[in-house]
């Protein structure tokens, strides 16, 4: 699979596929920016080497609400980058074409939301081909939505040159890495709710693993459902009695003493209804003792890196991913539609 180095972009439309979907409030205002942030070192680097660099991404469900234009990220990601950025209120057509002529190598633009479009999810051919008129070479850096087959991420790859982003590529890295050559005594921290979509990893993440801790909402589910895992004996829950709502001091106690003597720590969802400050307090201390320990850690999961860039830890951690059902997907040996078609 070749990567942004590969490709000599002086000059050339170098068409970027972004993972923009970032959480917003019942205003539309951003959230958390941390997706944002993340693709800026391929920006930099494409901007340096002398592209023109047309960012696309999709942002919210299908619907053409205008809360989720893209143009509150082209404005947040200005401020990010110090760089100023040509939003442009359609993804395709010869007005949007013709923009991006009349753009000077060095500049950034920003193409309104992809999802605007039906086409976008039914991984429409036609849309994808004029999709890829917009640049000479396709960069994919949008892991988090690399487990979706639409067309901006694995149809244009067909009409166009392409190659991985920065971030695409540590994160196939970090997260290969994690699954095939980790450091031993590894420790995964599974929190969140929807052990339907979770049971898969805990699976497959207790093969190489030496504990599995679940928290409190996950061990709720898994009794309810009647589920033991694959491996039930690496599983280590919750001693207090499961309250739905955080861990309890017993249970961050044993949870700190493993954690100390781990060498790879993978934490993927919260360990309590962290929307509540009351209920953090689990999330908090065990994101603390992660910090402290000397594990290469990995955390994962939209919930997560969210709560831990609000609580300003997300830099302390040595790889945090962008992806959620992404993540959950490669970790749990799925091939992943957007990382394929790069291979082709």
């Amino acid at each position: 699979m070749k990567t942004v180095r590969d490709f000599n972009v002086k000059n050339r439309r170098v068409l970027v596929r972004c993972d923009f979907n970032v959480p917003l409030d019942n205003k539309g205002n951003i959230l958390d920016d941390f997706r944002i942030k993340a693709t800026i070192p391929s920006i930099e680097y494409l901007i340096k080497k002398g592209a023109k660099v047309i960012l696309m991404s999709h942002l919210g469900r299908p619907t053409k609400n205008q809360k989720f234009s893209l143009i509150k990220v082209s404005k947040r990601l200005e401020k990010l980058s110090g760089r100023k950025i040509k939003f442009l209120n359609d993804c395709i057509g010869k007005k949007v074409e013709k923009e991006i002529k009349k753009t000077k190598s060095g500049k950034i633009i920003i193409l309104e939301n992809l999802r605007f479009y039906k086409e976008e999810e039914k991984n429409d051919p036609k849309f994808a081909k004029e999709l890829s008129k917009l640049g000479d070479i396709y960069i994919n850096d949008a892991f988090g939505a690399c487990h979706r087959a639409h067309a901006s991420i694995v149809g244009i790859p067909k009409y166009l040159p392409s190659g991985a982003g920065f971030l695409l590529e540590k994160e196939i890295k970090s997260l290969s890495n994690l699954i095939k050559n980790p450091k031993k005594p590894l420790i995964a921290i599974i929190g969140g709710t929807k052990v339907e979509t979770k049971i898969k990893l805990i699976d497959k993440i207790s093969e190489i693993a030496n504990f599995v801790f679940i928290g409190d909402l996950l061990e709720k589910e898994m009794e309810g459902q009647n589920l033991k895992g694959k491996y039930p004996g690496k599983i280590i829950k919750p001693i207090e009695e499961a309250t739905g709502q955080d861990i309890g001091s017993e249970t961050i106690e044993i949870f700190k003493e493993k954690i100390k003597k781990a060498k790879t720590i993978f934490w993927n969802g919260p360990l309590g209804k962290i929307e509540k400050k009351e209920f953090q307090i689990g999330t908090v201390e065990i994101a603390k003792a992660i910090i402290k320990s000397k594990a290469f850690s990995i955390v994962g999961g939209g919930e997560t890196a969210e709560f831990l860039n609000r609580i300003g830890l997300v830099n302390k951690f040595n790889h945090v991913s962008t992806g959620g059902g992404a993540m959950l997907a490669f970790l749990s040996g799925e091939k992943l539609p957007g990382i394929e078609a790069l291979k082709k």
